[in-house]
């Protein structure tokens, strides 16, 4: 029996011994025996058996690319918040199912043309006084900014831009002219203007601002637009 005890205290004793030599007391200690490895990268940490050290290796190359990317994508997007914006009239494709008038169309009037096209882009915004954007216009704000699209100036109110051009019968207008209105009846001057988008059949379209309805296409054979007629001028020969 004592033969036995001495023998398992003996093994106990050696295996204590084995065990104690994988004891690690020291981060040195680790990193020597490839069971530690760090990494540079803020936040990171690899604890490891074995090939640790290029596992650090991998993490820091990927967090490398990862800096490069975002780093490129920032400068590409730098780069196109510098570009200048360029604003250009629409090149409408004309469509003689829209336009009657387009069926006389030549190089001579391919500039009224487009100048129509151009006004019925704002058809549908609303009214705005002494507005000349999409987000509201007036009468004579429509025909302001787009007249002003193509380069050609004009006064900015109705009664200043009915002093420009030239005066012609309602009999001769064209899509591209002018028609002026007095619609105010105790001052009796021109207070509105809107640009001739068709006339077919006798019958004359043009467009402008109105305070109930905004940007919208008219016709001169409505009663209230034939009273209140002034002239019509002709900016474009």
């Amino acid at each position: 029996m004592k033969k036995l005890v001495s023998i398992s205290v003996f093994l106990l004793l050696a295996l204590s011994w084995k065990a104690s030599g994988q004891i690690i007391t020291s981060k040195e200690e680790a990193v020597e025996k490839g069971l530690y490895s760090y990494s540079e990268v803020p936040g990171s940490l690899d604890i490891t058996s074995g090939n640790s050290g290029n596992q650090s290796s991998e993490t820091e190359e990927k967090s490398k690319k990862k800096r490069k990317r975002r780093n490129k994508k920032n400068e590409s997007a730098n780069e196109l918040a510098t570009q200048p914006v360029s604003v250009t009239k629409t090149e409408i494709e004309l469509d003689e199912n829209d336009y009657g008038f387009v069926s006389d169309f030549t190089m001579d009037n391919y500039t009224q043309i487009q100048i129509v096209n151009n006004a019925m882009d704002f058809e549908g915004v609303r009214y705005r006084t002494g507005g000349t954007t999409k987000d509201g216009m007036d009468c004579s704000g429509l025909v302001f900014t787009t007249f002003k699209i193509f380069d050609i100036s004009l006064p900015r109110s109705s009664y200043e831009q009915a002093k420009v051009g030239e005066e012609i019968k309602i009999t001769e207008v064209k899509p591209g002219d002018l028609l002026f209105f007095k619609t105010n009846r105790r001052k009796k001057t021109i207070n509105h203007v809107g640009l001739v988008t068709s006339v077919e059949n006798g019958e004359i379209l043009f467009i402008h601002s109105t305070l109930s309805l905004g940007v919208t296409v008219s016709s001169m054979s409505e009663e209230y637009y034939t009273k209140s007629f002034a002239q019509a001028n002709r900016i474009l020969n």
